[in-house]
């Protein structure tokens, strides 16, 4: 069974179950492009259904468990959490607290009632949905204390916030309350994008490269090369590989040593208006051996959560291009986006085995299986074609030899390049027959 037939599968059996809700809209449903927009003019299907769906935070807590703790005059906090995601910190007074906001943290799991004991100078702990896409903790104070220390440095396989809180003057404290002002933070309305119709091999093709980490998430690291710097070294130069070849439009997620949100990079391809999504890292094993490229694409299985979490947390004038979902519920997004990957999934799988295909005739180097499919956030983009490509293992001695190598890095690039070439011929002639 194809990948498009089980989406498709999976598609028809959420309809089935808005049935008696598509009834009560009107909505006239048919196959297709008709089905679409029967389903952009409804009205809202009950939120009942959607918040039974247990949609999942960016982040969670780890193992390691929320620690807080009295100093001899102060406060420490640690926070654990599974990847590094957008925060901030600060105070409010009557009473006095403070506030630390994540993108997007999930408390499960949270031993409120542990924490609250822990600490005199703490006196009540509160964590949970701040709004869409966004969780907040609320630390009330016995007296007024002020942030001495606040920073997310990497912990494990993910991340750590320190907090250090130490006792000022209620008048000092008055002169530093009130959330900073931060574009992440606040409520942005953005056009809705534009239709996008399907690359037919006339014109430029619009691909977006998403060099993996970045900032605050250095991603692997090993004998002094770090993931995120060395991916956006090959973006670059991908990037000036591909426009010398022609033909294409490049658009980088990032093209300096800065953090941006897994959410953000899909996002950034969409206002692109991207043909083509490439995410781009280099791996490390704590444990075994592995060699060579691997691309992947989303998991069958992986489709529904992906659909979930998009709907939970993206602004809805980014979830499909052309189709405004800000007036519809999760169950509503859901449906539609299934239908938008019945046509993008064997796009997706095409575009992996040319990326294969492509790297492996340049440098010889994949790995063992390479095309795998996983569940990454970056790939969850319903509409538009995207791949991650795990260029080598930074764990591998031979790997990382040849990462650093900038002619095995050309090489490299001119194998994605031409694979791309063969993709954009390969996927205009399946349009037109599907036209036929």
């Amino acid at each position: 069974m194809s990948a498009a037939t089980r989406i498709l599968g999976r598609t028809l059996d959420r309809i089935l179950g808005l049935g008696h809700n598509l009834l009560r809209a009107g909505a006239a449903i048919f196959t297709g492009l008709t089905l679409v927009a029967a389903l952009w003019g409804m009205t809202s299907v009950s939120t009942a259904q959607a918040a039974d769906q247990g949609l999942s935070g960016l982040a969670r807590l780890t193992d390691d468990k929320v620690e807080l703790s009295d100093r001899w005059r102060g406060v420490d906090m640690s926070i654990p959490m599974t990847r590094f995601v957008p925060w901030r910190v600060f105070t409010l007074a009557d009473p006095y607290r403070v506030v630390l906001d994540f993108s997007e943290l999930d408390w499960s799991g949270l031993d409120r009632e542990g924490l609250n004991a822990g600490s005199d100078r703490v006196v009540d702990v509160r964590a949970g949905l701040f709004r869409p896409g966004w969780t907040r903790m609320v630390l009330t104070l016995a007296a007024p204390m002020g942030i001495t220390q606040a920073e997310m440095t990497k912990h494990g396989d993910g991340a750590a916030l320190s907090l250090r809180l130490d006792p000022v003057s209620p008048e000092e404290f008055a002169a530093g309350v009130g959330a900073p002002e931060t574009s992440a933070f606040q409520k942005v309305t953005r056009p809705m994008p534009s239709p996008k119709t399907r690359q037919n091999g006339v014109g430029d093709v619009i691909v977006v490269l998403d060099p993996g980490h970045g900032g605050i998430d250095p991603g692997a690291e090993r004998d002094g090369v770090v993931e995120a710097k060395l991916m956006l070294r090959f973006a670059l130069e991908l990037k000036e590989a591909l426009l010398r070849a022609g033909g294409f439009q490049v658009v980088l997620t990032r093209d300096e040593d800065v953090f941006v949100p897994l959410e953000e990079r899909v996002t950034i391809a969409r206002r692109a208006n991207a043909d083509v999504f490439l995410s781009l890292h280099a791996d490390a094993l704590a444990q075994g051996r592995a060699n060579g490229a691997t691309v992947y694409t989303l998991a069958d299985e992986a489709t529904d959560a992906a659909s979930q979490s998009l709907a939970e947390r993206h602004d809805r004038a980014d979830l499909l291009a052309g189709v405004d979902l800000s007036r519809q519920d999760d169950a509503v997004a859901l449906v539609l986006m299934d239908l938008a990957r019945t046509e993008t999934a064997p796009r997706s799988e095409a575009l992996a085995d040319a990326l294969v295909e492509g790297i492996h005739t340049a440098t010889g180097s994949t790995y063992k299986s390479p095309h795998m499919r996983a569940g990454f956030s970056v790939l969850k983009a319903p509409d538009i074609p995207s791949a991650l490509i795990e260029l080598g293992f930074l764990s591998s001695p031979r790997d990382r030899k040849r990462l650093i190598d900038p002619e095995w890095r050309a090489q490299a690039a001119g194998g994605i390049r031409d694979a791309l070439r063969y993709w954009v011929v390969q996927d205009a002639a399946r349009a037109e027959r599907l036209r036929q």
